[in-house]
């Protein structure tokens, strides 16, 4: 009889990952496409992902301490919301918009932090992205503030601030791109903090996806459905499309949101069939909102509906349980 035989309870299979390492690792994939931020859009960008990660600290311990929970904020997961409301802002004007640097972080974290995620049961119990919910509202409540011209200063202290239009919207007003590819590649356009740097967003998802932290079939499939509907819209004569072709991967928030948003855990389906419908999904409302819609951007709402739809697409994906078998209807007898 083997003595060593040992019985317990499942899991049977066990990790050395935990939330704390699975979070470190996304924020140093985030790291490139921050500092490619800061160097672009100066001290301004500086300060919102300071005061952005700071609140959501703040919120998520304020939070804690009235419903009496233990303190969550070891496991990084706030941090990791307040940097991608960070990124996913504009860099505001010091001179101009002081308001909009130190208070516009502290509410979207907010309704990301308390109504996003802990009123619905904290991490893991969260059904849409808390970061989104957060520009959402911001978006919403200030849309000329983070959907008008973006800051860019002429110096890193932001003395003298100039404005800038996105590619995106300048294609959405058929005019000019507003900047190369090469530019789009590196960051040097207009756009918010983190989306820019198209280089660096796509070295932290090939880290994401080579620590097993993400898998590949949400981000490929969504950026592969963006390029395959522009084109189709494009042909098609679609108005609206006519100017748009490849390079259109690499401006907005599409690498940021593919590789670090629509695939977060908890708002994500869980199936590899689950996964690469919510990929589609997302790419195909992407290019409906930018070259129909009235919107230049559309990768930020096409991301919460489709963290709608995780539900339903768990319920059509998940496979039958080895042995299932249907049950059989019995007719009633009058």
């Amino acid at each position: 009889m083997n003595n060593n035989l040992m019985v317990s309870s499942s899991p049977h299979i066990r990790s050395e990952e935990t939330v704390s390492s699975v979070m470190r690792d996304v924020i140093i994939a985030l790291l490139p496409a921050t500092v490619m931020g800061i160097i672009f859009f100066g001290i301004s960008a500086a300060i919102i992902i300071a005061v952005s990660i700071a609140a959501a600290l703040a919120w998520e311990t304020i939070y804690n301490k009235i419903a009496k929970k233990p303190n969550t904020i070891k496991d990084f997961s706030a941090v990791i919301t307040g940097l991608l409301l960070a990124l996913n802002m504009p860099a505001f004007s010091l001179s101009e918009h002081p308001f909009a640097v130190f208070v516009l972080p502290i509410v979207g974290t907010g309704v990301a932090i308390i109504i996003a995620k802990q009123l619905f049961g904290g991490l893991g119990q969260n059904f849409i992205n808390p970061a989104l919910a957060g520009r959402a509202f911001l978006v919403a409540s200030y849309p000329t503030l983070m959907t008008g011209t973006i800051f860019k200063p002429t110096n890193f202290l932001d003395v003298d601030a100039a404005t800038y239009a996105t590619p995106l919207s300048a294609m959405k007003e058929g005019g000019a791109y507003g900047a190369d590819l090469i530019q789009g590649l590196i960051g040097n356009t207009g756009g918010t903090i983190g989306e820019t740097c198209a280089i660096a967003l796509i070295i932290g998802g090939i880290y994401l996806i080579y620590k097993k932290v993400i898998s590949w079939r949400i981000p490929v499939v969504y950026i592969a459905t963006v390029l395959v509907f522009t084109y189709i819209f494009k042909f098609c004569g679609v108005e609206g499309a006519a100017n748009r072709d490849f390079t259109e991967l690499f401006y907005g928030g599409l690498m940021l949101g593919a590789f670090f948003m629509a695939t977060d855990y908890a708002s994500s389906p869980v199936t590899p069939l689950g996964q690469l419908i919510m990929g589609f999904g997302c790419g195909f409302i992407t290019v409906l909102i930018r070259v129909i819609g009235g919107y230049p951007e559309g990768v930020s709402y096409s991301i919460l509906l489709m963290n709608l739809c995780v539900p339903l697409i768990d319920r059509w994906t998940t496979p039958k349980k080895f042995g299932y078998v249907k049950p059989v209807k019995v007719k009633e007898v009058k």
